[in-house]
């Protein structure tokens, strides 16, 4: 006997997903994993397709089998989305208006599914599972009506992949709103950020191995969009209509396989394959439809060393199939990296736009748990939050970019702690005082400088008696100052040019080297004495794990002794760790996150992209912080999209992904 139950869209918490299970899995309609081994005998030439009816239901208006199932999914005219068995008796049903849907695996059995009910203009997620629908997921209701939804998985080496929805409308606008991570999907899904959706975009995909977004704008071509969290909102053409690309009549739907995709012309009865290449795509001959005459629904499976097509014609209802050659795809999908997830995020910047830039910390020698980071805000200021990161003070001095803190400063028969940042607006070294009964931070003075266009900024202090700062310019120019404590002056002591523009450095205080980075090359090291040789060795050049902008530095000084540099790798969102003694090697790479149901009003705290400043702390600053932290300025503040702020990430996280001593490959 049947079981058949209807549900209606609801709240849904399941379990947590192993990423090895996941990726043993194929949904075969769907070939979201591309880049594998895919071969095929004949390439995408002139050769016609040779059109056969289906067997399909002229009701279905979309059909998924999920492959190694024996189940069907289908989005049935005045039914709702139905699963059924091998035999097409009917296990489930889940109400609404449903043209098309999208599918990712989660586990062995277990399948996430989203689509748009078009009359109540909602987007919803559920879980298939057990030959049962799930309760469903839904979006909140926008201002736009929605025309499509897609799902995205994004992959991670040590954690579940995290699920996010985008949802498209002909009115121009959309959304990336993450559903959960692995099984475990949220009661609420969470808006990361808002997309700029080209007007008249009726269908969407996602490429989840290499992370792109495609969405069609029907009269004039069909776009690229970066895919994950983080990234920047900015488009890419990828096919365009005539007279501007090869597309005769307009853009509909599209399909990811291996190696590309497979985009449908339904106004010329067309389909336009296009691969992948290293540098842009390449468009195969288009491929006529023959007796499609308005091809809407495109499914691929792999068959026979090609591809088994299936469209459905709008106009009869019918379903069409045929088989395909399709080339082995040219460009390997970039292996994902490992993430962890910040703990705390601070109150943000006053004003939108590039504001925040570095942390600082100083540890609370009395208690540590009240310990303050300080930050710099280049329209403003320097900015100190508490470790639970709200603000306690903003002191409005001018733009300061780098700022660095050091304590146990020798001043007269007192020791200071003292945090100095470069001032922008002065071309100065701005020197401030932290008071440690009172935790509050003071300006004390500026030290003019000479140069030109201040910018990166670091301390070095060797002892109790002397501290030293390292300022450069953006035309390359470093200099080093003696710092009077007593008298707040400074003197310069040392100067020297880089080719081209650095920023960060950090100093190793007991090691007694500076670390600095150069932005387009990658990171150096010399002696910081100020009576050292200006010998500078390199630590690890741009290439490889190491993507420009090399931008913030910090050190973890390990109990044993030993060191290791983390680096912000600002031009693929990542960082990068190298042990900090020669031969450098690299302990390991990873990236930042989001991290769901956390922070403030329990609204999640998202990823961090593309950052400037970071710090990193080895004391014990209690709970979460008992092995340090890892402090970073986040250049695109989402979930909800606002100003600037820093992520506090825990440095256990971080240590348990790297490697001690041997090499990392370069990614």
């Amino acid at each position: 006997m049947n079981s058949k139950r209807t549900h209606q869209s609801g709240q849904l918490r399941i379990g947590i997903l192993s990423i090895k299970a996941v990726a043993a899995l194929v949904i075969g309609a769907s070939l979201h994993a591309c880049g594998g081994n895919l071969q095929s005998t004949a390439g995408a030439g002139n050769e016609a397709l040779t059109w056969q009816p289906s067997a399909v239901a002229t009701a279905s208006l979309d059909r998924l089998v999920l492959a190694s199932s024996g189940l069907t999914l289908l989005a049935v005219s005045g039914q709702g989305l139905e699963l059924r068995s091998g035999d097409q008796q009917v296990l489930d049903q889940l109400a609404g208006s449903f043209e098309q849907f999208d599918v990712r695996p989660l586990a062995p059995g277990r399948w996430l599914v989203a689509a748009v009910d078009d009359t109540a203009q909602r987007a919803l997620a559920v879980v298939v599972s057990d030959q049962h629908f799930g309760q469903a997921v839904t979006l909140p209701t926008q201002e736009y009506a929605l025309s499509n939804a897609c799902l995205y998985q994004a992959a991670h080496a040590n954690a579940s992949a995290d699920n996010y929805l985008f949802v498209v409308s002909e009115q121009g606008a959309g959304g990336q709103w993450l559903l959960g991570s692995g099984e475990q999907l949220l009661a609420e899904p969470l808006l990361v950020r808002s997309l700029p959706i080209p007007p008249s975009a009726s269908f969407c995909q996602v490429d989840d191995a290499f992370g792109d977004l495609f969405v069609n704008e029907e009269a004039v071509g069909l776009w690229r969009f970066p895919a994950a969290a983080e990234a920047p909102s900015q488009r890419q053409p990828v096919a365009m209509v005539a007279p501007f690309g090869e597309i005769e009549g307009e853009v509909g739907n599209m399909r990811v396989v291996p190696g590309g995709l497979l985009l449908i012309d339904p106004k010329a009865a067309q389909l336009h394959p296009l691969q992948r290449q290293p540098q842009g795509w390449k468009h195969w001959p288009a491929k006529p439809l023959a007796e499609i005459a308005d091809g809407q629904q495109l499914h691929a499976t792999t068959a026979d060393g090609g591809l088994a097509l299936t469209v459905r014609d709008d106009d009869s209802g019918r379903w069409w199939q045929t088989q395909f050659a399709w080339p082995a795809p040219e460009v390997r999908a970039p292996a994902p990296l490992p993430v962890v997830r910040p703990a705390v995020e601070t109150d943000t910047a006053d004003q939108f736009g590039d504001a925040m830039d570095d942390p600082a910390v100083w540890i609370n020698p009395a208690q540590p748990q009240q310990s303050l980071i300080l930050a710099t805000d280049k329209k403003r200021g320097l900015r100190v939050y508490g470790l639970d990161g709200h603000q306690r003070q903003l002191l409005d001095v001018g733009r300061l970019n780098n700022v660095d803190v050091r304590s146990g400063v020798k001043a007269g028969p007192h020791t200071l702690a003292i945090a100095a940042a470069s001032h922008r607006d002065l071309n100065a070294i701005s020197l401030f005082t932290i008071d440690a009964a009172t935790r509050q931070v003071a300006h004390v003075a500026d030290i003019a400088t000479g140069l030109s266009e201040v910018y990166g900024f670091c301390l070095y202090q060797p002892d109790e008696d002397h501290l030293y700062a390292f300022i450069n310019d953006k035309d390359g120019t470093y200099l080093q100052y003696r710092i009077d404590a007593s008298h707040f002056t400074g003197t310069e002591v040392r100067r020297w040019q880089l080719s081209s523009q650095p920023e960060g450095c950090v100093a190793d205080d007991r090691n007694r080297r500076l670390f600095i980075g150069e932005e387009d090359v990658g990171v150096w090291v010399l002696a910081a004495e100020p009576d050292a040789p200006l010998a500078l060795q390199p630590v690890i050049k741009v290439g490889g794990l190491l993507h420009d902008d090399v931008e913030g530095l910090g050190l973890y000084h390990h109990a044993d002794g030993s060191s290791q540099l983390v680096i912000s790798s600002q031009g693929n969102d990542s960082y990068v760790v190298v042990n900090a003694e020669a031969p450098y090697q690299a302990a390991g790479a990873f990236r930042i996150a989001a991290a769901a149901g956390q922070g403030f009003d329990q609204q999640g705290i998202d990823g961090v992209s593309e950052t400037d400043g970071l710090e990193v702390v080895a004391a014990n600053l209690g709970g979460i912080w008992s092995q340090g932290m890892l402090v970073v300025q986040d250049g695109r503040n989402r979930m909800p999209e606002t100003r600037q702020n820093l992520k506090l990430v825990p440095w256990s996280q971080v240590q348990a992904l790297l490697a001690p001593a041997a090499s990392v490959a370069a990614q």
